[in-house]
């Protein structure tokens, strides 16, 4: 999402506990720190990655993933899908409840779920239903009414969803938290205050809120009304935002911390440590460019500017963490035909290569005339900077371009985008569901953040594979447009595919995280 992955570090406490504390208290609260602001807890609202990581803990929808990525059932105990695998009809728990002792209810589901297809979500998550479910983009758009959508509570403990094709991910969207249910009586009692305070807010997941700060982080406390609290072993829980690298690096070396995820400069010395592991993500950073500036709208511009990264480079000497380059958009590893990945199917459509860099730029100034400068907007994290400082070294080396660095808070970043109001941003995506698809229909809808791209060849690639039932066809249909998107028309450049590496204090097991969907899992982890 917006989503996978920020930077996640296990602390021992907030920031204004005395280290002092931290001792007594270890075996009580686990805390994990994210590189960017919790700014909302909204769901219909919040796509960020520290937003999911939250909700995740305070909230669950009908299935939950487990240590191997495989959705479980969990606010639903079973289903039944139709022989024409349109129609899912979902089972509630006997006796499930919220956090203030109200049953939760199918009709819970239909509440938030429409939240979510309607004009009111600000998230850039309608897609995530309303490309699925019946009538979801109809009802978003006001042409049919709520009780036209495919989505039902048939009675208190029923719900059945209609969809528009076979999607055999469809159980793994579900664990996602846009898919989560929202008390409606309570909600409807506390308006559009809702979600600004842990008071107004009430929870069906295995943690409560009870302290939000966007700036500073949230506080979480084991819900007592959770059907399955008897595997919640953990008390107390703390997100905790910190963006500084290496402070976090010297506050576990001190103690402070118990997990902390490594830069560059600390990866070397740590690699013989029994505490050290490496992961790779399924999320991809990219260099969006916004094709209604002046300059970058230029298509050879954004050649030549993509084929002047080189990002071997930029993993090896700059990241140092596990990350690999970005030769593509669709990540490492994720799945293709079931012999290769779609990575290894479609090859690297996003190279390196300095002379075909100053042909498409000596054809870009042709075009354009001068070009002075031009400048990329990046988050305020101390990876993001690396990055962008990586960037305007190799473009200026490479090209002889001038680039300056706008930095702002992930927020402000979002802002700024979402208005349309930048050259060149760095973004990341990370996969929600193992497929491609996750990226790839992210740039149908037009809009400022995905740098107003809007092309009917790529709409219709999209389309075909979201109704093809012919498999073959679909992977076909999803590698053209792949290429279109990245070799072709350099709407984006894939800058890397996010690695972590970390040192964890031997004390604390079984805390999951997922290269898909939701980053982490609080709920198995507990303390040696």
């Amino acid at each position: 999402m917006k989503k996978r992955m920020a930077a996640l570090m296990l602390t021992m406490a907030m920031a204004a506990t005395p280290v002092s504390a931290y001792a007594a208290d270890a075996s009580q609260t686990l805390s994990v720190a994210v590189t960017a602001e919790v700014k909302t807890l909204v769901q219909w609202a919040a796509s960020e990655e520290q937003a999911s990581l939250v909700n995740n803990q305070a909230q669950e929808g009908l299935f939950r993933m487990d240590e191997n990525n495989q959705p479980q059932p969990a606010l639903c105990d079973t289903y039944d899908v139709s022989d024409d695998k349109l129609t899912y009809t979902f089972h509630l728990r006997d006796g499930i409840q919220w956090s203030n002792g109200d049953p939760v209810k199918a009709g819970d589901f239909v509440f938030s779920w429409l939240k979510q297809m309607s004009a009111e979500a600000t998230n850039g998550y309608s897609f995530i239903m309303n490309d699925y479910i019946v009538n979801g983009q109809e009802y978003s758009e006001g042409t049919v009414e709520a009780d036209e959508v495919g989505v039902k509570a048939v009675d208190d403990q029923t719900l059945e969803v209609q969809l528009k094709n076979p999607t055999p991910y469809f159980t793994n969207l579900c664990t996602m938290a846009m898919f989560f249910p929202v008390n409606e009586e309570f909600y409807n009692s506390v308006g559009d205050q809702y979600g600004l305070t842990p008071d107004n807010m009430v929870y069906c997941g295995p943690y409560v809120i009870t302290e939000y700060d966007p700036a500073v982080g949230v506080t979480l406390a084991k819900n007592d009304n959770y059907w399955d609290k008897d595997n919640v072993k953990i008390e107390n829980a703390k997100v905790r935002v910190m963006k500084d690298a290496s402070a976090a690096y010297n506050a576990y070396q001190s103690g402070e911390l118990s997990q902390v995820e490594l830069d560059s400069t600390n990866v070397a010395a740590n690699k013989d440590n029994p505490e050290f592991s490496q992961t790779v993500d399924f999320r991809t950073t990219y260099l969006q460019f916004n094709l209604t500036d002046d300059v970058v709208g230029n298509v050879n511009m954004r050649q030549a500017i993509s084929h002047a990264i080189d990002r071997n480079a930029l993993t090896e000497f700059v990241l140092a963490d596990g990350s690999v380059p970005g030769n593509g958009l669709v990540a490492d590893g994720m799945s293709g035909d079931g012999e290769k990945t779609f990575r290894e199917l479609n090859g690297d459509i996003a190279v390196y290569d300095v002379d075909e860099a100053k042909k498409y730029y000596d054809e870009a100034l042709k075009e354009l005339g001068e070009v002075k400068s031009l400048t990329v907007l990046v988050g305020d994290d101390s990876v993001s900077k690396s990055v962008a400082t990586f960037l305007q070294s190799e473009l200026s080396k490479n090209l002889g371009l001038t680039v300056e660095i706008d930095t702002k808070t992930m927020q402000g970043r979002g802002e700024q985008m979402d208005a349309n109001n930048y050259q060149m941003g760095v973004t990341a995506w990370g996969a929600d569901y193992d497929d491609a698809m996750t990226y790839l229909d992210l740039w149908t809808n037009g809009t400022p953040y995905r740098g107003n791209y809007v092309d009917e060849e790529y709409n219709s690639l999209i389309a075909d594979a979201k109704t093809q039932t012919d498999d073959t066809k679909r992977l076909d249909d999803m590698l053209q447009a792949e290429k279109k998107l990245v070799a072709e028309d350099a709407v984006v450049s894939p800058i890397y595919h996010k690695g972590s590496a970390t040192l964890t204090k031997s004390n604390v097991k079984n805390l999951i995280t997922h290269p898909i969907g939701v980053p982490m899992e609080f709920k198995y982890a507990y303390f040696e």
